[in-house]
């Protein structure tokens, strides 16, 4: 199973709903794409976050220097990121790919974050309360499912916000695979008790 986690946008708890996901399935990890924060990158906090022996992180497709739009970090560093060159990595194991920002975010003139998702991935979105939350999950959602892309299921992340969350789940239909509350800290205790509570419906995507 290949499970690709999008957010809603930036800063949403995509780092650490990925964290979650590839500790509980003992998954391989894979970021294509990281810009900025190259000696403490994604890859890196998924490295200290879980605890299983089994889960292989996999390197980079392309590590940009600047925390930037991932087309404005590169041609910052001379290049241009090309989508052939982007190549999920082989693994007889469950695999874990985090995208970058939204679903929209420019990786050159023509491409986008959405272009790196593959006819046989699984996709979990990952939503952030705050005013204007529900718009843009809704956003995310249809232009998913224009794609014609499989959306396995959602992830809440923060504070619980009963109605957000009940209008996205009632017109969207899309699974509910839990939420992650605003913990006061996360490592790898925190991660494996939520990797435990969200294993089932995870296995079941």
């Amino acid at each position: 199973m290949k499970i690709f986690v999008t957010g809603i946008g930036t800063d949403v708890g995509k780092t650490i709903a990925s964290s979650i996901i590839t500790e509980s399935l003992q998954a391989d990890y894979w970021k294509p794409i990281q810009a900025g924060d190259l000696d403490n990158s994604d890859s890196h906090k998924i490295e200290r976050y879980i605890s299983n022996d089994k889960t292989v992180i996999h390197s980079n497709s392309y590590k940009l220097n600047t925390p930037a739009s991932p087309h404005l970090a590169a041609e910052i560093d001379g290049l241009t990121i090309d989508l052939a060159k982007i190549v999920a990595p082989e693994t007889e194991n469950h695999l874990v790919i985090e995208g970058a920002g939204g679903l929209f975010v420019p990786l050159n003139n023509q491409d986008t974050i959405v272009d790196l998702i593959a006819a046989d991935y699984k996709v979990v979105v990952v939503s952030r309360h705050y005013l204007g939350s529900i718009n843009h999950t809704l956003l995310t959602i249809e232009a998913l499912q224009n794609r014609k892309i499989n959306i396995a299921g959602i992830i809440f992340s923060g504070e619980q916000n009963q109605a957000t969350e009940s209008i996205i789940l009632s017109k969207t239909g899309i699974r509910f695979i839990g939420r992650i509350e605003q913990e006061p800290y996360f490592d790898q205790n925190v991660i494996k008790d939520y990797a435990d509570q969200f294993r089932d419906k995870l296995l079941t995507l």
